[in-house]
Parts: structure tokens; C-alpha cells; sequence
């Protein structure tokens, strides 16, 4: 629930168009609703501008289902991560409006009127290499779903650095950018030292041996010597995606 519902119920209640039993089984579930296994959160829009989002892996199908059939009654957006297409396909049955991006493993619903893009900046999301592009996906759905309009540049890493300076005039434009990369994670250095806007770092396991699952790469943004850098966890496209969002809103 939104801070414009609440306003709504309470303005029809002052106004009488509506009893105070129908304002209290409207507002009964504030702040959180317990479904026994699960605490779901429904003050997260008023606090954060976003409801709460499901973390699939670990849960069990019929949790998963539940939880989904209580916040689809709230008709808010929907985001589900780490989902897989088995899962997809199980709420699919009862649910056909919602969508999957398979890379980035999201189960998503937006709700355009809730989240009206406008005209604000975008959000560009860059890459390395191929191999990043789907911790990308998760930031660019993550992104979208929030009511951002975003970009993608992919596969512009520091190995064929002419590749990102052709695209100069689309990253200074950006209002926040996400620089998605493995390897020795350079790229987000780089792409800092061109531009006067945030850059969120997103540190991929993709590499070889030494790059121990995405460690080096960590490092190596944690070390950013262009300031300016933010650095999320290692394949943590959704969490550069929600942050991406809450700046590009101000």
C-alpha cells in the first residue's frame, strides 16, 4: 500500500462515501500481514517507494505461490529473483499476466500507472563483456520494474577499450550508470573517469581461477581510485538495479 491509498481511504472515510468497517478491512493489514511462514511487508512502498521483493531460492513452491497471490491482490509491481523456469512455469498456471526474463531469472510484473516513467534521466547499464549480461538483466528489469526508463551497452570492456569511447555521448548523458564486470573488474575505473554522474559497481563471477568467483573483481572496485564508485555484492544485479532506481528518482 501506497501513501496516495492511504490518503484516498482516509479522505473517504472523512467524507463518509465509505463506513469505518470497509476503512478498517482496507487498512487491517498495515504494517505487515503474517501468512505464518512469512512476514510480508506492507509498508515497504511508504518507506522505500517499492514493495517488498521476492528472494525465490530456498523457498519452498507452495510459499512462493502464496506469498505471489497475496501481493498480486495489492495489484502493485511485482519482482521475483534467483527464480527458475520450473517456478515460473508453476505460477504461470495461475498467474498468465506474469512475465520472465529467463538470463536474469526474474519473475516480474510492472504496474505502469503505479510507476509512470515520465520524463526523468535514464539509468544505463554497461558490461564487460557477453558473459556479464545476465547479472545485467537483473539490474535492468530490477530498474525498469521500479518505473526507470533504462539503457544497455554491452560488451565494452577495457580488452577493446575503443568500444566504450564510441558510446561517450549515451554514458555522459546517464544519470546514474551500472558498470557490470568480471575478470579483474577494471571496466568500472574506466567508465567512472569519463563521466559526472554515480557509478555502481557490480563485481561478476566470471572469470578463471584467480579470479576466485567474482573476488578479484570485488577487490579491484572496492580499490577504484576515480571517486565516485559505489560497490555492490558480487552478482548482485538487483541490488545496483534498486539502488540505480532510488537515485535516479531524485
Amino acid at each position: 500500500m501506497d501513501p496516495n491509498s492511504i490518503r484516498v481511504i482516509l479522505a473517504e472515510l472523512h467524507s463518509k462515501k465509505i463506513t469505518v468497517r470497509r476503512a478498517y478491512s482496507l487498512l487491517k493489514d498495515l504494517p505487515y500481514t503474517d501468512l505464518g511462514f512469512a512476514k510480508l511487508d506492507n509498508h515497504r512502498t511508504m518507506r522505500r517507494g517499492f514493495p517488498e521483493v521476492v528472494y525465490c531460492e530456498g523457498k519452498s513452491s507452495e510459499h512462493i505461490r502464496r506469498i505471489v497471490g497475496h501481493i498480486m491482490k495489492k495489484k502493485t509491481p511485482l519482482l521475483l529473483t534467483r527464480a527458475s523456469p520450473d517456478c515460473y512455469r508453476a505460477l504461470k498456471v495461475s498467474y498468465p499476466v506474469l512475465r520472465y526474463n529467463e538470463a536474469a531469472r526474474v519473475i516480474f510484473l510492472e504496474n505502469r500507472r503505479a510507476t509512470p516513467r515520465g520524463k526523468k534521466g535514464y539509468i544505463l547499464i554497461v558490461t564487460a563483456g557477453t558473459s556479464d549480461i545476465p547479472v545485467a538483466e537483473e539490474a535492468r528489469v530490477t530498474a525498469s520494474v521500479m518505473g526507470n526508463r533504462v539503457k544497455g551497452l554491452y560488451d565494452v570492456g577495457v580488452a577493446g577499450i575503443h568500444r566504450l569511447l564510441d558510446k561517450k555521448d549515451i554514458i555522459k548523458k546517464a544519470n546514474v550508470i551500472i558498470v557490470v564486470a568480471g575478470m579483474e573488474g577494471a571496466l568500472a575505473s574506466v567508465v567512472s573517469g569519463l563521466v559526472a554522474k554515480p557509478v555502481i559497481a557490480v563485481p561478476t563471477s566470471v572469470g578463471y581461477g584467480a579470479n576466485f568467483k567474482g573476488l578479484s573483481a570485488l577487490l579491484t572496485m572496492l580499490n577504484c581510485c576515480s571517486p565516485g564508485v559505489t560497490v555492490v555484492n558480487i552478482d548482485n544485479g538487483f541490488g545496483a538495479g534498486y539502488f540505480a532506481g532510488l537515485i535516479n528518482k531524485k
